[in-house]
């Protein structure tokens, strides 16, 4: 990132902020691990190839509360569609 290549040169983050025009949340984001995004991808493909009535909200549903998944919802809907 560029934030990372004007950081060794001395520059505080927050001029390099305003210099590339970002924010503090782009910068200090952490994507999630694509094999968790691949794990999610495969229950869901399970899901509604069982379950062909089954809607996002019944599989989301049954991948929380019975298979005692943490993920968020909105990522999971991305996957899902």
């Amino acid at each position: 990132m560029a934030v990372n290549a004007v950081a060794g040169r001395g520059v505080s983050i927050a001029l390099a902020y305003r210099a590339f025009e970002i924010s503090e949340t782009c910068y200090r984001y952490n994507p999630v691990l694509s094999d968790e995004n691949e794990e999610a991808a495969d229950w869901l493909e399970r899901l509604t190839a069982d379950k062909r009535n089954w809607g996002f909200g019944l599989c989301f549903l049954h991948l929380c509360n019975l298979q005692g998944f943490s993920w968020n919802q909105k990522r999971v809907y991305r996957i899902y569609c």
